[in-house]
C-alpha cells in the first residue's frame, strides 16, 4: 500500500480528465433514427451516444436505456423516432484540461456518472466515467511505496522541463559568442547550457510532468530561479579577475548571475566596456529571460488555467487563454527589442550589438549596461526612447496583448495602468522640483525607479535626501502586476482598501475568504519589503563604512530589483554578504509571495 494514501488520492485528483477518459465515443446526428442508433450501439458495443447538431456541436446524450425506455412509450411512432426525441439535454460536458476532482464535483452536482470531454473547440474527444476515477484512486492507494511522493515527483518533473527550456534559450548568446569568435565566453555559456539540459533530463527521469497546486508551483518557481542563478554563474567565472580566491570568485559570479536573472541589474563591473561583447549580450539576455518571467510562462502555458486564476500574487487582470497570450507577448517583445535597438542605432553612435543588449536590458527592466559610459552624453531622442522602453516593460503583459489584439481591457486592469501613470507623473514633477537635475534627467530617473529598470547616468550617492526618498518610494511601489517590473506592484495597493475590514470582527466576517487571503498576503509583503531593506542597510552601512541613507537606497534597489545604486556594493564587499544579497534579489523577484505560499500554505 502507499505510505500516504491521502497524498496519493490528492495527487491523482489533480490529474487531467484527458488521461483517464474513454476515447471511443459514438457521435451521431440528432436526426438519426433510434432504430439505426440501436443497431450502431450493438455494432460498436457502446452504451452511450453523443448527439450532435448540423455543425457537429454536442447537444445531448442518449444511452441504451434511453432507447429502450423512451421508445417503448411511443411504439406507434418508433419508426419515425429520432435521437432528438429521446436525448437528454442540455448536455453537461467538461474540458479536457479539467482535473478529476472537477469532474467528480460536476457529477455530484448534476447527479450523473459520466461526462463527455470536449476540447477548446467544443469537440467531443472522449468520455470520463465515475468508475474510471474510482479505479484510478484505488490503484493509487494500492501502489507500492516509491522513492519520491507524487507531489515531489510532479515538482521534479516540471523543474526538469523548465531547466531544459532555459538551456535551449541560452543557446542564443552561446551562438552569438561563437559567431564573434570569443571562444572563452562561448565555452562558459555552452557549459552553462549543458549543465541545465543534463540536470533537466536527470530530474525528468525521477519526476513526471503533472499539474501543481499553488504551494507546489511556488516551490517550483523558487527552485527554478535559484538553479538558473547557480548554473548561470559559469560564464562569470570565465571573466573573473585573476588572483581571486575561489569563494570570492564564486560570490561575485553568484551575485552577478542573480542580478541578471532577477533583473536586479546591480553590476560589480566598473568598466563593462572592457568585457567581451558576447558576454554583455549574455548578461542582458539573462535579464530578458528572467524579466519575461518564462517560468510563469511555462506554468501557465502547460497547466490548467483554473489553477492559475488563483495566483493573484503572480498575475493580475484578465489572463485567459494563456497559450495565446504568451505566444503573442513573446512576438510583441521581440518586436519591441528590434525597434528600440534600431532607434538607438539611428539616433546614437553605438554599435548594433550594444544597442540590442541595452534594448533587452531596458525592456526587461533589468538595468545592466553594456558599457559604463554608454549613457554619457545621451541625446534627448535617446532618453525618450529608453524611457518609453522602460514604461513598456512595466505595463502588464495583458495590456500589450489587449492593445495589439484590439480587445477591451478589463476595468481592473485599466484602473491599474491609470494609477501607475498617475503615480509616475506626480512623482516626476515633484522630483524635478527638488532633485537638482534638469527636467529630462529628472524624468529619466523617475521612470527608471518607477519601472525598477535601474538605468542611471551617474552614481546617485550624492543625491539629496528628498530625492532619495522619492526614488526609494517609487522602487518600493514598482510597476504593474504581471509585468517585468519589480516592487510591490500597483494592483496590491488596491487590496489595501479592505484593510479597515480586518480590524472589525463584523466586517471581517463579511469579507470573502479569497479577499481576506489576498489582503493578509499584501500586508505581509508591504511589511517585509521595508523591513528587509532596513536590516540590510544597517549591515551594509556597517561593513562598507557608508552613510545609512546610501546603504538604505542600495538595499531598496536590491530587494525591489530596482537596480538603482549609490555605489555601495562592489567587488570588495565580503563574499557572504554578496551571496546573501543574491538571495535577496531572488526573493524580491518572487515578490516574496512565493515564499509566503511555501511557508504559509493557508494563504495559498
Amino acid at each position: 500500500m502507499s505510505t500516504n494514501p491521502e497524498k496519493a488520492v490528492s495527487y491523482i485528483l489533480t490529474k487531467p480528465v484527458s488521461e483517464y477518459m474513454d476515447k471511443d465515443v459514438l457521435l451521431l446526428n440528432q436526426h438519426t433514427l433510434t432504430r439505426d442508433a440501436a443497431r450502431m450501439l450493438q455494432h460498436y458495443q457502446a452504451d452511450d451516444i453523443i448527439v450532435t447538431d448540423e455543425k457537429r456541436d454536442p447537444i445531448g446524450i442518449v444511452t441504451d436505456e434511453d432507447i429502450l425506455s423512451k421508445v417503448s412509450d411511443v411504439t406507434v411512432y418508433a419508426e419515425a423516432t429520432t435521437l432528438k426525441d429521446v436525448m437528454s439535454a442540455p448536455l453537461i460536458v467538461i474540458n479536457e484540461k479539467a482535473s478529476l476532482q472537477d469532474a467528480l464535483h460536476k457529477m455530484r452536482d448534476n447527479s450523473i456518472r459520466k461526462l463527455p470531454v470536449v476540447n477548446k473547440k467544443n469537440q467531443v474527444i472522449g468520455i470520463i466515467f465515475q468508475a474510471a476515477i474510482a479505479n484510478a484512486i484505488r490503484e493509487a492507494t494500492a501502489t507500492p511505496p516509491r522513492l519520491f511522493s507524487p507531489p515531489v515527483k510532479a515538482i521534479l518533473g516540471n523543474l526538469g522541463f523548465v531547466l531544459q527550456f532555459a538551456g535551449v534559450l541560452l543557446l542564443v548568446p552561446a551562438i552569438v559568442a561563437t559567431v564573434l569568435a570569443e571562444t572563452e565566453i562561448a565555452t562558459g555559456i555552452y557549459l552553462n547550457t549543458v549543465l541545465l539540459l543534463a540536470t533537466g533530463f536527470f530530474l525528468n527521469s525521477y519526476g513526471e510532468k503533472a499539474s501543481l497546486n499553488l504551494q507546489q508551483a511556488s516551490i517550483l518557481v523558487f527552485s527554478s530561479l535559484f538553479l538558473l542563478t547557480l548554473f548561470g554563474t559559469t560564464p562569470y567565472l570565465y571573466v573573473s579577475p585573476q588572483g581571486v580566491e575561489p569563494i570570492e570568485s564564486f560570490s561575485n559570479a553568484f551575485f552577478s548571475s542573480a542580478a541578471g536573472f532577477t533583473t536586479g541589474g546591480i553590476s560589480l563591473f566598473d568598466e563593462p566596456e572592457n568585457l567581451p561583447q558576447s558576454f554583455t549580450f549574455y548578461r542582458s539576455f539573462t535579464q530578458l529571460v528572467g524579466g519575461m518571467s518564462f517560468i510563469y510562462l511555462v506554468i501557465t502555458a502547460f497547466y490548467p488555467e483554473s489553477k492559475l486564476q488563483s495566483m493573484r500574487g503572480f498575475i493580475s487582470g484578465r489572463t485567459l487563454h494563456m497559450r495565446e497570450l504568451f505566444g503573442t507577448i513573446t512576438i510583441i517583445f521581440a518586436l519591441y527589442i528590434v525597434i528600440v535597438a534600431l532607434l538607438l542605432w539611428v539616433f546614437g553612435e553605438r554599435n548594433l550589438m550594444d544597442n540590442f543588449s541595452l534594448a533587452m536590458s531596458t525592456l526587461a527592466t533589468g538595468g545592466f549596461l553594456p558599457t559604463s559610459t554608454i549613457l554619457d552624453d545621451l541625446l534627448w531622442q535617446e532618453e525618450i526612447v529608453l524611457m518609453g522602453a522602460m514604461i513598456l516593460g512595466a505595463l502588464p503583459f495583458t495590456f500589450h496583448y489587449g492593445f495589439v489584439r484590439k480587445k477591451f481591457l478589463s476595468p481592473k486592469l485599466g484602473k491599474e495602468v491609470l494609477t501607475f501613470f498617475a503615480i509616475l507623473i506626480s512623482a516626476t514633477l515633484l522630483f524635478m522640483a527638488i532633485s537638482g537635475f534638469d527636467y529630462l534627467d529628472s524624468a529619466f530617473y523617475s521612470v527608471s525607479a518607477s519601472t525598477t529598470a535601474g538605468l542611471q547616468i551617474e552614481s546617485l550617492e550624492g543625491l539629496n535626501s528628498a530625492g532619495h526618498g522619492i526614488l526609494i518610494l517609487l522602487m518600493f511601489i514598482g510597476g504593474c502586476g504581471f509585468s517585468t517590473a519589480g516592487g510591490l506592484k500597483i494592483f496590491r495597493l488596491f487590496h489595501l482598501k479592505n484593510c479597515r475590514g480586518i480590524f472589525s470582527k463584523e466586517k471581517r466576517a463579511l469579507l470573502p475568504i479569497e479577499t481576506k487571503k489576498e489582503l493578509y498576503s499584501t500586508l505581509i509583503i508591504v511589511a517585509l519589503f521595508p523591513l528587509i531593506s532596513v536590516i540590510t542597510a544597517a549591515h551594509l552601512s556597517n561593513i562598507e563604512g557608508v552613510s545609512y541613507e546610501n546603504a538604505f537606497f542600495e538595499s531598496v534597489g536590491v530587494i525591489t530589483t530596482g537596480g538603482l545604486s549609490a555605489n555601495v556594493i562592489d567587488f570588495d564587499t565580503d563574499s557572504a554578504t554578496k551571496i546573501v544579497l543574491g538571495f535577496l534579489m531572488i526573493f524580491g523577484r518572487l515578490e516574496i509571495i512565493a515564499l509566503i505560499y511555501i511557508f504559509v500554505p493557508k494563504l495559498s
